[in-house]
């Protein structure tokens, strides 16, 4: 028999041993080579059920073991010891039965190593096996033999399996270039077989790269980590984040744990406290994010049955209840559990950023002519130095016996456009205890803050660094509250925290200029607005208020009246302040869901807004607000919108009425016009005027009308029934089509149909009844990225599908009734259907807001459920937050008259809600209440 030594005993969790049946599974394998009657096949059929017995029984345990309460890094020791004993088995099967040597020659030895997640003993339930077969020379015949033997055999048992089979010299050489195969290396760890192979490895690895120079190696990882976030997004905060291999994850944890290793070489992290590198609480932080995250991979590989690493919409739900997390104060369950991990995932990346460039400062600081082991740093006012080109301390104890340095360290490294030395913020996060009533009430400290927040600088890079060192929440509770705080939902993109300070960063964007291309209005009317403190101020508050249930905004704007006058506003301040954190979602909500083109609406809006101040504030904040929701949120239709309400709402402001600006404008427009058909006769232009409603001139620019214009006129020359144009706008992000042909009931909603049956989506639609019973519809749609829908074949077949719905040769109903299934992911996204009925909104029409789950054809749904109620619709606003559509109509009835009868809103609102209905929620009944607040 092979001599094997066993392995060294390692730290394991402190659960209950557990007995996989290993030693059963050894004499089954060992009756089965002794077995002459089996046949090579059957034999081979033995092995594999014997040991696909004895893994499923052990993994089954473990599994049972977890779902009872064990912890994930228990998970993660079972699996590697679980795995550990079957290779031991396979190897000494392999040596002594399947391929014996009776004298094997020192070139035959063969030791089994363990790499990767697997090498540090943390196999999670479905994660590859990483394996070394580590040989002493060049391979042997036996060595071919022994390995081909074992890897097929754990093929056959379905496992991915990464090898190597490397000398000694093999590896020294390959991990001198490669800094993945050398930290693969730094962790490997013995399995079975002959170990003084192993320890000679060992030796020579660590002195070759552990005892020499560290500086290349961590540079190294660093551009690994770096690559591999901006390869992920770059953000910790996406709204399905990779919980491995993402910002904030468990490889960034295992990336400082490497360089600790690589330079202090330690096995675990207490002793990095040893070593002072970490402080017990930095290390409690290291293990407390480590264990959240290594439970919270467990349950995505069994949830999901796989190798699972990023946490998808429709398995947040089901973690969140099996981690135990409840409903809470307005937040829900899956709510509050994101929060968790967004918290969680701060918390790795302060521990990185801090402590990996502590590590870097330190070593750097050991040379024996160090400059600031002498002495030699720049002072920078009383407290302050500049050590290696970094704001510092010039004392740890400065921050516990001024706490307003605290505070004031940042608006120095703001001011200087310098970064703060990593021992200084180490000093900062100890002391955060100081930071208490006192100081938030202290003079100074907020006028330091103030300062920073109207920096022309630009408040975003400080803001993010006092956010990420702990200071931001403990300064300002309320923001403390949001930190980390997120909405279940495919519309907004960051934590709230996250939204905030971006949206900071735009504003100050648009006030410097640099964002004037896309928002030439915010960029223009900025500089007019009288309180920059106040506009900072508010967008700070804006959101607030948010998870703590009823509405965001007037809780917030409550914050805003009892913050401001700590932070140093005075009384009118503090009043415009609260009202524009009480409105910040008007601006936005009139321009996506209100017919612009309505008296009533400019009416209706100014009476909010009050002043020209007022408006430019809140144009500002809103286009902010919006832009840091994420990328695609902010488009050019919106703006677009944005601004045609801007200039409605000044010009009234200004003095004249809203009918004296609409006759001036029809005036000039057809004015405008007739120049442009100067090649049409004076009768054929007067005719064309009387064609067109006066909402109709006002509801297009200048060409547009001059498109429709001669579109129309080859129409009725060729007698064609119908007439569809089509323009791409990529100015706009949008495709525009054009449609004339005869009124008749459900028309929009045929044309919906069609447009969903091409693959396209509704933004925005414009209906026009021609005086002379022509209906000229005007659709903006977008493809699936949110771009134009442009593609040569999709246009051609929105043509074919136009013609052949709007001929009745093929019904949207039937033909989309197979695409309404959701997307798995986004299946666990509950969006109530809801109906909102107001008279008040428009003299001449009944306004009706829809809300529901967007899926393909649910325009074309609505619009249909519209005409059986025998109502018309005016004009549409068509608008999709993430998984919810929000869309509203302006409707009259078959004598063209308000809808007002409770007996008729009851019907109308019936066959909506049915419409609406989500077909995976068919148990949900009808729900009028208020809609949720949607918010950019």
């Amino acid at each position: 028999m092979t001599t094997i030594v066993d392995p060294e005993d390692s730290p394991r969790p402190d659960d209950a041993v557990m007995d996989f049946g290993l030693d059963d599974l050894e004499a089954r394998m060992i009756a089965i080579a002794q077995d002459g009657e089996l046949s090579d096949e059957a034999r081979r059929a033995q092995l594999l059920d014997a040991l696909t017995t004895t893994r499923g029984a052990g993994r089954d345990r473990i599994r049972r073991a977890f779902e009872a309460g064990a912890s994930g890094a228990s998970v993660l020791a079972w699996q590697s010891e679980l795995m550990d004993g079957l290779l031991r088995v396979l190897l000494t099967f392999a040596l002594d039965y399947a391929y014996p040597s009776p004298n094997p020659t020192a070139g035959d030895r063969l030791a089994l190593v363990a790499l990767g997640g697997y090498g540090r003993g943390g196999l999670a339930p479905y994660s590859d096996i990483d394996l070394l077969f580590l040989i002493p020379y060049k391979r042997t015949a036996r060595h071919e033999q022994v390995i081909e033997f074992i890897l097929y055999l754990l093929w056959d048992l379905k496992l991915k399996v990464g090898q190597a089979i490397r000398s000694i010299d093999d590896c020294i050489r390959l991990s001198k270039d490669d800094y993945v195969i050398r930290t693969s290396l730094m962790e490997a760890r013995f399995i079975y077989g002959e170990k003084d192979i192993f320890d000679d490895f060992r030796a020579r690895f660590e002195s070759e790269f552990l005892s020499g120079s560290w500086k290349d190696f961590v540079e190294g990882k660093l551009a690994e980590r770096d690559k591999r976030h901006q390869r992920l997004g770059d953000s910790r905060y996406v709204l399905e984040p990779n919980i491995k291999e993402g910002k904030g994850g468990l490889r960034d944890l295992q990336t400082l744990f490497w360089i600790a290793k690589y330079v202090h070489g330690v096995d675990d992290v207490a002793a990095l406290v040893d070593k002072r590198v970490l402080t017990k609480r930095e290390a409690r932080l290291f293990r407390r994010a480590e264990e959240f995250l290594v439970t919270l991979r467990c349950h995505l590989h069994y949830l999901s049955g796989r190798a699972e690493e990023r946490l998808t919409f429709d398995l947040q739900p089901e973690i969140a209840a099996r981690m135990g997390y409840t409903d809470h104060a307005g937040t829900s369950q899956v709510e509050r559990f994101m929060k968790h991990y967004y918290l969680t995932a701060k918390d790795v990346g302060d521990l990185t950023r801090i402590f990996t460039a502590a590590i870097l400062a330190e070593k750097e600081s050991k040379p024996l002519l160090s400059l600031s082991r002498f002495g030699f740093q720049r002072k920078v006012e009383e407290d302050f130095v500049i050590d290696g080109g970094r704001l510092s301390a010039r004392t740890a104890s400065i921050f516990r016996e001024k706490p307003v340095n605290l505070i004031r360290v940042f608006r120095i490294a703001q001011e200087r456009d310098l970064d703060i030395h990593p021992r200084a913020l180490r000093a900062i996060t100890r002391n955060l205890d100081r930071i208490n009533p006192r100081l938030r009430n202290h003079g100074e400290a907020n006028a330091y803050f103030m300062e920073m927040l109207t920096d022309t600088r630009g408040p975003e890079r400080i803001l993010r660094l006092m956010n990420e060192a702990g200071v931001l929440g403990r300064f300002i509770p309320d923001f403390g509250r949001i930190v980390a705080q997120t909405q279940h939902d495919m519309y907004h993109v960051y934590t709230v925290d996250e939204h905030t300070i971006r949206a900071l960063g735009i504003l100050h964007g648009i006030e410097s200029g640099a964002l004037a291309e896309d928002h030439p209005l915010a960029t223009r009317i900025i500089h007019k607005i009288v309180s920059r403190r106040v506009l900072y101020t508010a967008l700070m508050l804006h959101d607030i208020a948010k998870g703590r249930g009823g509405s965001h905004s007037e809780l917030g704007a409550e914050v805003a009246e009892e913050l401001c006058p700590r932070l140093g506003l005075d009384e009118a301040e503090t009043e415009t302040v609260a009202w524009l954190v009480r409105h910040h979602l008007v601006f936005s909500a009139v321009a996506q869901k209100r017919d612009l083109n309505d008296p009533k609406t400019i009416e209706d809006f100014i009476a909010i807004v009050q002043s020209p101040e007022r408006l430019r504030l809140l144009l500002v904040l809103t286009v902010a607000d919006m832009r840091a929701t994420g990328p695609s949120v902010f488009n050019a239709w919106k703006g677009n919108l944005m601004r045609q309400l801007y200039a409605s709402a000044e010009k009234v402001m200004l003095g004249e009425s809203f009918e004296e600006v609409a006759a001036a404008e029809i005036e000039n427009i057809q004015a405008r016009l007739r120049d442009a058909l100067s090649d049409w006769s004076e009768e054929d232009i007067e005719a064309h005027f009387e064609r067109g409603p006066r909402a109709y001139w006002l509801a297009f620019q200048p060409d547009e009308l001059e498109r429709h214009a001669r579109m129309i006129r080859e129409a009725e020359r060729e007698k064609a029934p119908l007439t569809v144009a089509k323009r791409v706008v990529p100015e706009l992000a949008i495709t525009e089509v054009t449609i004339y042909t005869p009124d008749n009931a459900g028309l929009f909603s045929k044309i919906a149909g069609a447009i969903a049956l091409s693959g396209a989506t509704v933004v925005n639609a414009r209906i026009v009844t021609l005086n002379n019973g022509m209906a000229l519809d005007t659709f903006w749609i977008q493809d699936e990225t949110g771009g134009p829908f442009d593609r040569g074949d999709k246009l051609a077949r929105l043509s074919v599908q136009l013609e052949q719905v709007l001929g009745g040769r093929v019904s949207p109903m039937r033909e989309l009734a197979p695409r309404r299934t959701l997307p798995t992911r986004t299946h666990v996204f509950r969006v109530p259907p809801r109906v909102l009925v107001d008279n008040n909104a428009s003299r001449t029409n009944t306004v009706i807001e829809v809300n529901g789950r967007d899926r393909p054809g649910l325009l074309s749904d609505v619009t249909r459920a519209l005409t059986e109620a025998n109502l018309q619709i005016s004009s549409a606003k068509i608008a999709t937050y993430g998984e919810r559509a929000v869309d509203v109509f302006y409707v009259r009835d078959v004598f063209g008259m308000k809808v007002e009868r409770p007996e008729k809103l009851a019907v109308i609102r019936e066959k909506l809600m049915a419409a609406l209905q989500d077909p995976l929620e068919d148990e949900a009944g009808p729900d009028t209440g208020t809609p949720t607040e949607i918010s950019s």
